[in-house]
């Protein structure tokens, strides 16, 4: 994600959302788990020994109905896109752990809620205030009470939601560069510039680009394959170095992991930033290309792919041009507002039509995904109305279920009580149908 502060969308960063589609799962099937370390020893490096995949059942669920809505052609925020009345917090059918967990990360967000421009147009940052402050102390067992007596639900645009899975992945690493470990893992470039081409013209507020001065020219940073090539030496530090190329490539997608180095110790890193280019999934390109046969669209069949052709793989790799940069990290994987994710509880959205720092409830066909989470991240691939990326966490089982998370249902926003009325009842473009 997909090239992300924080993470990356698994399923649609690899171009494997058309695939899977939007038809009813069944009742129940696997997602098999993606295998990314390579169980031969190669060079000197210590292969990661893994325990052998967790079986996923999915279970179906069925989406609360969205409301009939026509949505103006072009809505690039949810103002635009418009909200309408959504049902009762009450009813909206969350556990109270789910809310308890939702209320801590949403208390853990406020700071940088109330202080961020809201770019979606919904709210102000002190329209927050009060909810904010009565997150900070609520009894034991009254979450959902909380919830409900604070907030609405409203629905942006056609409430049609579509969600992914990220998840925090370990791969073989080393400090130092050793026999086997050849992959640089580079720091933030010192040359790489971020322009907010908002501060110079009132239409591009929200657009941001990258790149680095040459001269007295502003120029495209260098894309992925240049930097492989060394286009970087004396200009970026390396923080590590990572044993597979494949797998780094992954760790790039999901944005942020632990490097099991070779005393056994793990060190974290998260995104930084990246070089500007724009990202490109090579599960569609290898879709579109047929490289992957019937019941190859998959994560495990991708990598198989690309292990099997070294050579065919390293150029399809570098058909992505976006490149990742990292940081070390002495805490849990951080989201786009700089705080920690939480896996089950966060998600990623587009701060174009989500809040950062908002709740939403996702009414999906998978029972695993619905439920309350907090908008705390962004993604490179998650743009649009109702596009969610959900975080699972670490570990196999984080592995499996966002490798074979892809679901479909209805999003409802939670925005403190007023905020409907202030917007005026519709939000402005979306117009319920008769």
């Amino acid at each position: 994600m997909t090239d992300r502060r924080g993470m990356g969308a698994l399923v649609l960063a690899l171009g494997l959302a058309a695939c899977v589609g939007g038809a009813e799962p069944p009742p129940a099937r696997v997602a098999p788990a993606p295998i990314l370390a390579d169980p031969v020893i190669r060079g000197g490096a210590m292969p990661i020994v893994r325990e052998p995949a967790p079986v996923v059942a999915i279970v179906g669920a069925t989406p609360m109905p969205a409301a009939p809505a026509i949505v103006p052609p072009g809505a690039a925020t949810a103002s635009e896109a418009g909200v309408l009345p959504g049902p009762s917090v009450a009813e909206l059918p969350m556990t109270e752990a789910q809310a308890e967990a939702g209320r801590v990360a949403f208390a853990l967000s406020c700071p940088g809620l109330m202080r961020r421009t809201d770019v979606s147009g919904l709210t102000r940052g002190a329209d927050w205030r009060t909810a904010c402050d009565a997150a900070q102390s609520v009894d034991a067992g009254g979450a959902r009470r909380f919830f409900a007596e604070r907030f609405e639900a409203v629905q942006v645009g056609d409430g049609r939601a579509f969600a992914t899975g990220y998840y925090e992945p370990e791969i073989a690493g080393s400090r130092e560069r050793r026999a086997g470990y050849d992959v640089p893992i580079y720091a933030r470039p010192d040359d790489l510039v971020d322009v907010d081409l908002g501060k110079f013209s009132d239409e591009l507020k929200g657009r941001k680009i990258r790149g680095r001065v040459e001269g007295t020219n502003f120029v495209p940073y260098p894309e992925r394959a240049r930097i492989e090539e060394g286009a970087l030496k004396g200009r970026a530090r390396v923080l590590a170095w990572a044993a597979d190329p494949v797998e780094f490539f992954f760790l790039q997608i999901q944005g942020s992991g632990r490097l099991r180095l070779p005393d056994g110790s793990v060190m974290r890193i998260g995104y930084e930033t990246q070089n500007g280019r724009v990202y490109t999934g090579i599960g569609k390109l290898m879709r579109d290309r047929g490289l992957l046969q019937p019941g190859q669209a998959s994560m495990q069949g991708i990598v198989g792919w690309l292990r099997a052709n070294p050579e065919q793989g390293r150029a399809l790799m570098r058909e992505n041009k976006s490149f990742v940069f990292f940081r070390e990290l002495s805490t849990a994987p951080l989201g786009a507002m700089g705080y920690p994710v939480a896996g089950r509880v966060s998600a990623a959205t587009d701060p174009k039509f989500t809040p950062l720092g908002a709740p939403v409830f996702l009414s999906l066909d998978r029972a695993d995904a619905t439920g309350l989470w907090v908008a705390q991240d962004t993604g490179g691939a998650i743009k649009g109305a109702n596009r969610y990326d959900t975080f699972w966490g670490a570990g196999r089982f984080a592995e499996a279920t966002a490798g074979g998370m892809s679901a479909r249902g209805t999003a409802f926003l939670l925005l403190p009580k007023g905020t409907l009325a202030r917007l005026g009842g519709g939000g402005g473009g979306a117009i319920a149908t008769p």
